[in-house]
């Protein structure tokens, strides 16, 4: 078991309603909500939405509750309907919302990002595609190099100079603080997904020449000064963690050694658990090896080389197959996202179908007290 992390099994058997403790948090078991971008907030403030949301997955019986991908500055949201973190109305909208998860059992967690080269889109509904330039609502890009992500997103974002990266650093730190002080205990940064952090690490959108681009290390160098700013302001006591993408699964893709390498480096600047994810650099996902739990040997690879806890999701919907992933040692945590839409009392039915006793206790005693069976 990595240092700072350990495990209580429950009493009867499952690994998935085990406890998890890392740092000074403690979770009631295994099952995390993943970051869900809802697209629902105005001017990145959060509302009555995302209370009902987050908090119906808390009174759920989710141990983890991660708030969606959260702007760190108005340019580094996906749409205009993407929560932030840049001021403070934001976070005294946010404080409620975490406040509500952690009473109902759960830990609020919050994902900061920066879209990057994927910024200023429309709604999935509305298209999923880059607003047009001349669109009131649109604003101009950022990447580390002048490279479209393609396909729907065809817009060349503006690459960033030294002066854009301190400053996109200095709003990931100001964004903690803030999400520290709306009282959230668990921080996940957003490292995948072909935003900012992750175009800085792939050679597929950063073609940079100074000591941001080219080598490993220099392509490396962003993530590993953002986590390290990070860490400094945010508590010992909690919890941080990165939503890494791993692999591409192309053939312009990074080695996944390379990541592996990547998240030591991570680890001895403070990292503290890894969410393994794809990396989404390009359009082309033709060789996503797409199948139930596919990511968690790849989890479980750098759990064991790193010696670090890890969380994985992608397509993983059913109670047995979530338990065999932490029984199996391949992931610490198992992040739901689909399954929890689908069922925000997934944890309650997974503890019946996995024979845990009394399963409704993971749920409120106002709702555990009427579906206890008598």
């Amino acid at each position: 078991m990595p240092r700072g992390a350990a495990l209580k099994r429950a009493g009867s058997g499952s690994h998935l309603f085990s406890e998890f403790h890392i740092k000074g948090v403690s979770l009631r078991n295994r099952i995390v909500v993943s970051p869900m971008c809802q697209y629902a907030a105005d001017e990145g403030v959060p509302n009555d939405w995302h209370l009902v949301h987050l908090g119906a997955r808390a009174v759920g019986g989710a141990a983890l509750v991660i708030a969606e991908a959260t702007a760190v500055s108005p340019e580094g949201r996906n749409t205009p309907g993407c929560t932030g973190l840049w001021n403070d109305a934001q976070a005294e909208a946010w404080a409620p919302i975490a406040r509500f998860v952690q009473r109902h059992g759960a830990v609020p967690g919050i994902q900061l990002a920066h879209a990057g080269r994927k910024a200023s889109a429309n709604r999935p509904w509305e298209g999923d595609d880059h607003i047009p330039p001349g669109d009131p609502r649109a604003w101009d890009p950022l990447g580390p190099s002048p490279i479209a992500y393609g396909a729907n997103l065809p817009r060349v974002p503006r690459a960033m100079t030294k002066d854009d990266i301190l400053r996109t650093q200095r709003d990931f730190v100001a964004a903690a603080k803030r999400a520290l002080a709306a009282g959230f205990e668990w921080l996940e940064l957003h490292f995948a997904h072909g935003y900012l952090a992750q175009s800085f690490l792939s050679p597929v959108a950063n073609a940079r020449t100074d000591d941001y681009g080219g080598s490993f290390e220099n392509r490396a160098r962003f993530l590993v000064e953002t986590l390290s700013a990070v860490r400094a302001i945010w508590p010992e006591k909690y919890p941080l963690a990165i939503r890494l993408g791993v692999d591409d699964f192309t053939k312009a893709s990074r080695p996944l050694e390379e990541s592996i390498e990547l998240v030591q480096k991570l680890k001895d600047h403070g990292l503290d658990l890894l969410d393994v994810s794809l990396g989404f650099n390009t359009p082309d996902v033709s060789g996503v090896p797409w199948g139930p739990s596919f990511m968690a040997p790849i989890a479980q690879r750098i759990k064991n080389e790193v010696a670090i806890p890890t969380a994985v999701g992608w397509l993983i919907t059913e109670p047995q197959q979530a338990d065999d992933i932490v029984v199996e040692g391949q992931a610490d945590l198992v992040m739901l996202a689909h399954k929890e839409l689908d069922d925000p009392h997934f944890p309650y039915h997974a503890a019946k179908a996995l024979g845990v006793a009394n399963p409704q206790d993971v749920l409120p005693p106002r709702y555990a007290h009427a579906l206890k069976e008598r």
